[in-house]
């Protein structure tokens, strides 16, 4: 079953109510009043809500400055940076250092925030479900079909699961949640390393509904009794989707939420390189969350509108101090302090 759901462009642009673009295409980096900086950015949905909330709070207190933010997915919005549509991009993973070098004003990764990709799931009768990290990458491979599988049922005594299809809902876009989904099962499993592998996208080959976006994938699970999808813990929160919960690296099952995503995050302090590209595949600690994920702002090194320069290492240098705060009450984890002051570093390189 092959099921497409469109996504909606989210597009916020800060500050005075009522502002509207006229005939006259506005001048670089300004809007067409000529009184406002102008950024625009696109990429990964899994941030966008708290990237949405940054731009409101954030042009409310700095009404000199507007800022856009499509939600076209982290691949898409890799290619858009890389093509210099926009004055940054946004990605779950990280770009790799051949994409880096293509960029002719130099490229810079920001870690921005973090979160969990979850396993939300629509079972009636099958609260608390947990599943094994043997389990959960073979629903993913297709070697476990229907709910009422023995495997399952054995980590489960007390729920009496359905003779029911497990149904697949996963990303039809190039996508950073994809990613950390895919690294993370390639981690722990053999098989998923030496069959779909790890990238912005899986080959479902018809084993999957497919949706563009965290929202989309969240609302096929909200839709689709049997379905099981991958998404942003903020996603399924907002729909009260049931989420399981999963074993760790340590054997324990592990809920996804504030204490258990900080915890995951925590346990890779000290371990950030360089080039901050630090992946979490599976986190060590007793009370980890095992699929965990940063998210990048990618910036360009040099820019040539000094007043854009100026006004986009205000706003991100906001977003990694006072924006924070904003993160817990969407689902997302604050950055450490230690990953915090790295990306403040590597902000202060933008010119």
């Amino acid at each position: 079953m092959r099921v497409v759901v469109a996504y909606g462009v989210v597009r916020l642009v800060g500050a005075v109510a009522g502002l509207l673009l006229t005939a006259a295409a506005p001048v670089a980096g300004q809007t067409a009043t000529g009184s406002k900086v102008l950024l625009q950015g696109a990429g990964a949905t899994f941030p966008a809500p708290l990237y949405q909330k940054w731009i409101g709070v954030f042009t409310a207190q700095n009404p000199d400055v507007a800022v856009e933010y499509k939600e076209v997915g982290s691949g898409e919005g890799v290619q858009r940076f890389l093509a210099h549509t926009v004055d940054f991009g946004a990605s779950d993973a990280a770009m790799t250092d051949e994409q880096m070098a293509r960029v002719a004003n130099g490229a810079r990764l920001v870690p921005a925030t973090a979160g969990m990709v979850v396993l939300a799931y629509n079972v009636p009768g099958a609260p608390g479900l947990k599943l094994s990290r043997q389990v959960y990458p073979d629903i993913f491979l297709r070697k476990i079909v229907k709910w009422n599988d023995p495997r399952i049922q054995a980590i489960n005594p007390n729920l009496t699961l359905p003779d029911r299809s497990i149904v697949i809902a996963a990303r039809q876009d190039r996508s950073g949640t994809t990613f950390a989904l895919a690294n993370h099962l390639g981690a722990v499993s053999p098989a998923w390393q030496q069959g779909p592998g790890v990238g912005y996208a899986v080959d479902w080959s018809g084993r999957a509904m497919l949706a563009r976006g965290n929202e989309g994938v969240a609302g096929l699970v909200k839709s689709s009794v049997g379905a099981i999808g991958y998404m942003e813990y903020g996603f399924a929160e907002r729909l009260r989707l049931p989420m399981a919960s999963l074993q760790n690296k340590s054997g324990k099952y592990i809920e996804p939420n504030g204490r258990s995503g900080q915890a995951a995050l925590s346990s890779s302090v000290g371990k950030m390189p360089d080039n901050l590209r630090l992946y979490l595949p599976d986190p060590e600690g007793d009370d980890s969350y095992p699929i965990v994920s940063l998210t990048w702002l990618l910036l360009y090194e040099r820019y040539q509108d000094q007043q854009k320069s100026a006004a986009l290492k205000r706003f991100v240098t906001w977003g990694l101090s006072s924006g924070q705060s904003y993160g817990a009450d969407l689902g997302y984890i604050a950055l450490p302090a230690d990953f915090a002051s790295r990306s403040r570093a590597a902000l202060e390189r933008i010119q």
